[in-house]
């Protein structure tokens, strides 16, 4: 029997972050769980829904705690929301917000629910450290032992080098390659310069702050009161510089290739910590409640290539999927936010959506498109703003659909470079 909510139009009603601090600076001792439930619990508020009306909450965490592995589960227990509501986590690498945003709207859609909390949370100040495995079963072994000469045995195996810390590595598992020597290798394979990766980093750093100045940016913030008296406010993101320039960036040395490298934390996104929430509902419903909807989801799209090749290329390929599935061109989007892991990264990606060569390659019959940073991250991106791996993708989301909103456009695009290859993109909709 086919299901008569199947293909309903999924609203956007509201989307908010928190501020997204550089790791180890304002939220250092705070845990990712407390930064998810309070974007979620401010975006209940601004919303004006009530929890009773949440069907589900999907989260992502792209290095979770081992304390609270379920982080989404977490938020779901809120007193304004029913605990009886459903939730769980997932991992898409820097997509992950992304595909939490589209597992609701997919639910949505078939029918399924009403109202999903959808979003993402990335502490990288609290990063889980791990035993050496040999010290790990040390450990285990101690713990069976039924006396304390048993005991004390198992410790007496222990040697100095098994007791060197573990911490998650920021690079692929198939190739050892950093996601820093990925960017690298592409800015030498594609011909991109050391001054073009400045000059983008220096936009996203102009932008940010003339966004943060005018309240664009800081709308979509929750404050965070922080300090033993609760009285430090922090109400914006603290990595962006308004006065950098690219005298400065130019004089930071190379990062990952110091010889003949071009990629440097300058024209790289930060390591980060934040979480940012993005409340969906069905069209119908959000407009018999009186909610007026930002945008809807008309389509998304994932690729993969192979991690050892040109790593943040995915996107590449995911854009014309995406293109496709909402049935429109490049030259219809309003908007398009394409997230800055490395300005090489995003100067790669726009210089193969307008290349032939590139279409050939995708079975195009023309070029994707070429980018107009005039209607491109215009509010800066993830090089100024920062980047909480599970977080980036709802922040895209919520920006793209107020900026649709304010520049009054149909359509407008998103698109994510990802671990393991992956390539994220997102079609949204006025509604």
């Amino acid at each position: 029997m086919t299901n008569p909510s199947a293909g309903r139009r999924v609203a956007i009603i509201a989307g908010v972050r928190t501020p997204f601090a550089k790791s180890g600076s304002v939220f250092r001792d705070v845990p990712a769980v407390t930064l998810a439930r309070h974007a979620a619990r401010e975006l209940l508020y601004r919303s004006g829904i009530d929890g009773r009306e949440v069907d589900e909450v999907i989260f992502s965490q792209v290095v979770p705690s081992v304390l609270t592995p379920n982080v989404a589960r977490e938020v779901s227990l809120l007193p304004q929301l029913l605990p009886s509501i459903p939730a769980y986590t997932l991992n898409r690498a820097c997509a992950s917000a992304a595909q939490a945003i589209n597992n609701a709207s997919d639910q949505i859609g078939l029918g399924h629910a009403d109202t999903i909390i959808a979003g993402g949370v990335e502490s990288l100040s609290d990063i889980p450290v791990l035993h050496s495995r040999r010290f790990s079963q040390v450990l285990v072994n101690a713990s069976k032992a039924r006396s304390l000469g048993a005991r004390v045995g198992a410790f007496g195996r222990v040697r100095p080098r098994d007791l060197v810390p573990v911490t998650p590595a920021i690079s692929e598992p198939s190739t050892g390659e950093t996601m820093g020597q990925s960017a690298e290798k592409m800015a030498k394979e594609n011909g991109i310069s050391r001054e073009a990766q400045d000059r983008l980093a220096v936009m996203s750093h102009q932008r940010a702050a003339a966004a943060t100045a005018d309240g664009r940016l800081t709308r979509e913030i929750v404050p965070w009161y922080g300090g033993p008296a609760m009285d430090q406010v922090i109400s914006s993101d603290n990595g962006i510089r308004a006065d950098t320039s690219l005298e400065a960036l130019a004089g930071l040395r190379p990062a990952f290739d110091r010889k003949y490298g071009s990629v440097t934390a300058g024209n790289s996104s930060p390591l980060t910590d934040g979480a940012s929430a993005v409340l969906l509902m069905a069209e119908e419903k959000a407009r018999a409640l009186g909610h007026e909807p930002l945008a809807c989801i008309r389509s998304y799209a994932v690729s993969a290539v192979d991690p050892g090749w040109q790593l943040l290329m995915g996107p590449v390929y995911a854009v014309p999927k995406a293109l496709e599935r909402a049935g429109i061109s490049w030259a219809e989007l309003g908007v398009v936010e394409i997230h800055e892991a490395f300005a090489a990264q995003v100067l790669s990606n726009v210089q193969a959506w307008g290349s032939q060569a590139w279409a050939d390659r995708l079975g195009l019959p023309a070029p994707v498109g070429e980018v107009d940073w005039e209607r491109t991250n215009v509010m800066g991106g993830s090089i100024a703003i920062g980047h909480p791996f599970a977080a980036t993708g709802a922040r895209l989301v919520t920006t793209l659909a107020h900026e649709m909103h304010r520049r009054d456009v149909q359509f407008g695009l998103l698109s994510i470079c990802a671990q393991g290859g992956m390539g994220y993109a997102m079609v949204l909709e006025r509604a």
